[in-house]
This record gives C-alpha cells, structure tokens and sequence, in this order.
C-alpha cells in the first residue's frame, strides 16, 4: 500500500473546499438519530454494491436501534433504573452517531470521486478520518477489493471508537463497569441479529464488547454471516428493502412483539413466553419505534485526534483464521429472551415485597 500523501504541502482550492463543506451538511443532515443513519447506510448499499461496509453498518445499526428501545421496552423498564436507561442510552447513541460522522463522508467522497474519475481521498485528511482509511481507500480504488475495504473500515470505526466511547472514564463508571455484569448476563445487547425471510434470523454474540481485539473479531464474523453466501445475502438485502427500520422489534418479529403496549396498567406481570412463541392468550412484549421514545440529541463535537500510529494494525486486514461462521442463532436468542423476561418478573416481585 502506499503512503498518504502530504497535506501540509498541500493549500486546499475553493472548490475542494465547497465539496468539503458539502459532505459534512449532507453527513450532519442524516446523522440525526439511529433511524436517519441506519437508513443512509442502505440507501447508499443499494447505489454502491460493492461497497461491503455500507450493509454491514446498517444491519449493525438495526441491532443498535433495537438495543435504544429495549430501554423504554417491555423489560428493562422493570430491570433498571431510570438512571441506568438514560446512561446507557447516551452510551448506545454517542457510538453510534460517531460512527456515522466518520464513516458516512468517506462514502461521500467515494460517491464523488466515481463521478470525476479520479481519487480525492486525500480530502480525508480535512474531515478529521485517519490516515489509515486514506491508505485503504486508494488501494480500494486501484484494486477493487471490497473485503480489503470492509475490513479497513472495520478496524478503523473500532478503533476511532476506542478512545472516544470505551476509554472514556465518564462511560466506564456510568454504563460498562455498573451494567456489566447485567449485560453480561441476561440481557439481549450481546445478540447481534440479521434477520432474512419472513421469520429467520442470523447472526453472532458479542463476547467482551470492552476489547478492541474482540470488536475487531466480532465485526469480521458478522461480515462473513451476511456476505459469505450470495444466495443468504440476497435474502438478507431483500428483507432489509421490504422492512423499513423503525427501531422496534416488531420489524423482524410481529408474532412477538408490538410496538404499541398491549399491557393492562396495574395487572402483575405474568410470563408470556415459551420457546419463542407467546403462551396462549398473552399479550405480545411491548417494543416501541424509536422516535416515539428518544427525542433527537445535540452532540458535542466529536474529539479530535489519530489513533493510526502502529502498521501491525493491518494484520487484521487478512482473512479469518477460522472454520466457516456459523450465524445460527435463534435457539440461543430465544433462551436470552426466558432469561430476560425471568429477570424482569423477578425484579417486579423483589421491587413489590422490598
């Protein structure tokens, strides 16, 4: 790969700097809640295929969308305090609206260099992405390899979160060290799940979500779940076209759950679910879109800063030392959901007897 080139040398035109100024109102523009990102991503998927990452960040996002509403969801609600929902909240939104600043004017300047025929990524540079992506996205452009590139950019997004969001001592002590052991227990955030066809779902488990290494991992197992097949990636895309995200689970899972609450204020709660199927006359498991709960957040300004100062990094950019991936996880997400359901039942009935 080459280097990138210098930029101190480099005085930027007033046409490079009203394309510059261009990306980041239409980046802003979309980047105001997980709905908006989440659908930018496919938008642009769907005019540039060969563009892996694109798919890849917006069925994650689905999964980050679904992650925001279980907090005013059935569940949680009963689990933690309000306190604890509205921190892990900022957490889920500040990570997702940060991925989307960085990645998204990459894309737009992908789009842009197609339509003049020749490479701007060392505009890169001005829009605050590292210097690694500048890197893999011209290589991208001579050689055409879309693994290469979803990798780099996986490795990128991680990394540029890694100081941000999971280093961050304000996240530390309100959402990864408070709710760990809640998280990793029996809660549904460590699911990563693709639906396709009508009822099907694929997908992984996030395991040490607080590991760079893990992240790194995860991503490159989630790319190999969507992309490793055509024929499983075409019915993935087909049900992403036909279900428009919402943030609520309903989206994948009607004959469970609801986005509007079916549940009789004052009743007990009484367990509703067997096997993944609703006990006979329950009601469904309330799940709500998301701009009917989360009001749109102001951000501050994302921090500055390089995290690409190691070339071992690129190790990552290899193929998977591993068997094929196995996406299946129904069984393993159903039991997730007895198990979440038992500890919302129980945290009612410990909160009635305190």
């Amino acid at each position: 790969m080459k280097q990138p080139a210098d930029h101190d040398n480099h005085k930027l035109t007033s046409e490079e700097q009203s394309l510059l100024e261009r990306i980041r109102k239409d980046t802003s523009a979309l980047n105001q809640n997980n709905v908006t990102r989440t659908m930018a991503y496919f938008d642009f998927y769907q005019k540039h295929p060969e563009i892996h990452w694109a798919f890849l960040g917006h069925m994650v996002s689905r999964n980050g969308g679904w992650n925001m509403t279980d907090l005013k969801g059935e569940f949680l609600t009963r689990i933690l305090t309000n306190k604890e929902r509205n921190a892990y909240f900022t957490f889920l939104e500040r990570s997702n609206w940060l991925i989307f600043q960085d990645a998204y004017p990459q894309f737009l300047l992908y789009s842009e260099s197609l339509k003049r025929n020749k490479p701007l990524f060392y505009l890169l540079h001005y829009l605050n992405i590292s210097t690694f992506m500048e890197t893999v996205w011209n290589y991208f452009w001579r050689k055409s390899d879309s693994y290469i590139l979803t990798m780099g950019l996986v490795i990128n997004e991680q990394n540029y979160l890694e100081k941000r969001v999971i280093q961050n001592p304000i996240y530390q002590k309100d959402v990864l060290n408070t709710l760990e052991f809640k998280l990793q227990d029996y809660l549904s955030f460590n699911h990563i799940l693709f639906p396709y066809r009508k009822k099907n779902l694929a997908g992984q488990t996030v395991h040490q979500f607080e590991s760079l290494h893990e992240r790194i991992l995860i991503g490159k197992r989630l790319f190999a779940v969507l992309f490793q097949k055509k024929e499983l990636l075409n019915q993935f895309v087909q049900w992403a076209k036909t279900y428009r995200h919402t943030g609520s689970r309903k989206d994948y899972w009607p004959h469970i759950f609801n986005n509007v609450n079916e549940g009789i204020p004052g009743i007990p709660y009484q367990l509703r679910l067997n096997a993944c199927k609703l006990r006979w006359g329950a009601k469904k498991i309330y799940s709500p879109e998301l701009t009917h709960v989360w009001k749109n957040v102001h951000h501050q300004e994302a921090e500055k800063g390089e995290w690409f100062h190691d070339w071992q990094v690129a190790d990552y950019l290899s193929e998977l030392n591993e068997p094929q991936i196995n996406g299946e996880i129904e069984y393993e997400y159903c039991k997730t959901l007895e198990r979440l359901e038992l500890a919302a039942l129980a945290k009612k009935v410990i909160t009635i007897f305190d």
